[in-house]
């Protein structure tokens, strides 16, 4: 399947053909493996990537190195941070990591701005990306401020589990824990009460989903 086909399939909204033609020309595609930071915390920001397959972790990290999850980026999907610092021409403030070998077409910040004026498609894409990383963000910050810690680890493997589109979770408890913003005990002792309750079953590294 040539690029614009795939565009046209993974991001409908992009749908006028001079456009098209003017990704095809100036974007090229990468696929990243699992592990590799594809935005540093202060990177400068040259390029937004729009997913086509994988799944990317995006983090806030405080002045101590401790992490927070903010969302989850899979196919179709792009990352409004990485779309500010494009469009303000500002370091990154966020981490994004891949979890799922990720494929993504990569879109130089040269053409953001002329495309905005251009074409309805890319404006209309833009602020759906804005708006749906925004309603994570508040979900996010739900999360934090009114849910209890073993809530928020049942809404966190969930989601998890969601975008991985498995059941079967693969992972540390301190990888649970950096997410969620606790420590790995609290994490390891909640998770030890969902098995006991029937809604997960624990092995090394694993966690299975049963009736969450």
């Amino acid at each position: 399947m040539g690029l614009i086909e795939t565009i046209k399939q993974k991001f409908p909204v992009l749908i006028e053909p001079a456009l098209l033609e003017e990704m095809e020309r100036y974007c090229t595609t990468k696929t990243m493996d699992a592990g590799n930071n594809i935005v540093e915390i202060g990177d400068d920001v040259t390029a937004m990537p729009l997913l086509l397959h994988g799944v990317i972790k995006v983090v806030r990290e405080d002045n101590e190195g401790n992490e927070l999850l903010l969302y989850y980026l899979n196919g179709g999907d792009t990352c409004a941070s990485t779309l500010s610092c494009c469009m303000e021409r500002a370091s990154s403030e966020v981490r994004a990591t891949v979890i799922e070998q990720v494929t993504a077409i990569i879109v130089p910040i040269r053409c953001m701005d002329d495309w905005m004026k251009k074409y309805a498609g890319w404006r209309s894409f833009i602020m759906q990306s804005y708006r749906l990383r925004f309603e994570e963000l508040l979900s996010t910050i739900d999360s934090i401020a009114f849910k209890k810690m073993d809530e928020r680890l049942e809404q966190y493997l969930v989601q998890l589990s969601e975008e991985r589109n498995s059941q079967i979770l693969l992972g540390t408890h301190q990888e649970i824990a950096d997410d969620l913003h606790t420590s790995r005990e609290v994490v390891s002792r909640l998770l030890k009460q969902l098995e006991k309750m029937g809604k997960v079953k624990l092995s090394r590294n694993k966690i299975e989903l049963v009736s969450l």
